[in-house]
């Protein structure tokens, strides 16, 4: 008799199988919950980061308002100077409109994203310098939106499909295979 036969094998195999795949849901619910505050607190950092970039175009801006030019002028202006530390600065000046557009355009498609749509926003308009920072001081938080809630279940759903479909269901299959063949081995040696 084997042991997999044994009258209290299969019921505690059984229900360590269902504690796991209950361990899974909960991880897997855990995991993806914490996107929407992920994003939530990389959300509030790019806002500071524009509301600093708006700052210093506006202090820009104003420069060249005072020179009686705009900041396109002033831009243009700067960078055609034969002393390299203007020129530098037109460089800065552009750039700095530059980023407060990039800034805006992302902080813009997060906003008006829909619950399912937003991840794809998040990646496609992500500034990997602000989602460190993010990151360093990201602390988890329980979901309690709709949107969380949202995640939490596709966290289980996932963490369920990743288990049975990558391992649980390959490693049965294998395993009927090896009874298979050992069956074929003995029905060959009687």
């Amino acid at each position: 008799m084997k042991i997999a036969e044994l009258p209290l094998v299969r019921p505690l195999v059984r229900s360590t199988g269902q504690l796991f795949d209950r361990i899974l849901c909960v991880a897997g619910a855990v995991l993806f919950s914490q996107a929407p505050e992920f994003m939530q607190q990389y959300l509030q950092r790019l806002e500071g980061h524009l509301d600093e970039a708006r700052r210093q175009l506006a202090a820009l801006t104003r420069a060249a308002a005072e020179s009686g030019l705009t900041l396109d002028q002033l831009v243009a202006d700067a960078s055609r100077s034969a002393d390299p530390a203007i020129a530098r600065l037109g460089g800065v000046a552009g750039e700095a409109a530059t980023r407060v557009a990039q800034l805006q355009s992302a902080d813009t498609a997060l906003r008006r994203a829909s619950v399912w749509a937003r991840p794809f926003e998040f990646m496609a308009h992500l500034e990997p310098e602000i989602a460190r920072g993010t990151w360093a001081v990201f602390r988890p938080a329980v979901p309690t939106t709709l949107e969380g809630l949202g995640y939490a279940a596709c966290g289980m759903l996932v963490a369920l499909a990743v288990f049975h479909g990558g391992i649980r269901y390959p490693l049965r299959r294998a395993a009927r295979r090896r009874a298979a063949r050992r069956a074929e081995r003995l029905a060959q040696v009687q």
